[in-house]
């Protein structure tokens, strides 16, 4: 089972952590376990990641950040696990994502960060 702590951005699989990804790949990944079984869509990707005055090689950006995610959860393009490519419209994640809440102790009242538990494939979704 792959763990994310969404707030330090560290990835851990069976407890143990994996190499940091960069923040581009981290927040690709955050914003495909948010719509898990859901397409994003590359518009969406560019707008989250990519403002509107930053001139960059969208396509070789988010190419590489996705294969970035895709090296740290040990997936794939064409035998995909956890990320189905969507030729032209964009990215779902399709494992089982089970989201753990859990309160913040330095924040105020009802201050809550989100920590995103991917299983394994085959495992029963849990929201």
């Amino acid at each position: 089972m792959f763990e994310l702590d969404s707030v330090t951005g560290e990835l851990r699989k069976d407890g143990k952590a994996r190499p940091r990804i960069r923040d581009q790949a981290l927040q690709i990944l955050i914003m495909l376990l948010e719509k898990s079984d859901d397409v994003v869509s590359r518009d969406e990707l560019r707008e989250r990641l990519w403002p509107a005055d930053t001139f960059v090689d969208f396509d070789h950006g988010l190419n590489t950040a996705i294969n970035q995610v895709r090296t740290a959860l040990g997936d794939s393009a064409a035998n995909p696990k956890f990320i189905q490519t969507l030729p032209r419209r964009g990215y779902r994640f399709i494992g089982p994502v089970q989201i753990v809440a859990r309160e913040n102790a330095g924040a105020g009242a009802g201050a809550e960060n989100h920590d995103k538990l991917i299983s394994r494939p085959g495992q029963q979704r849990k929201c």
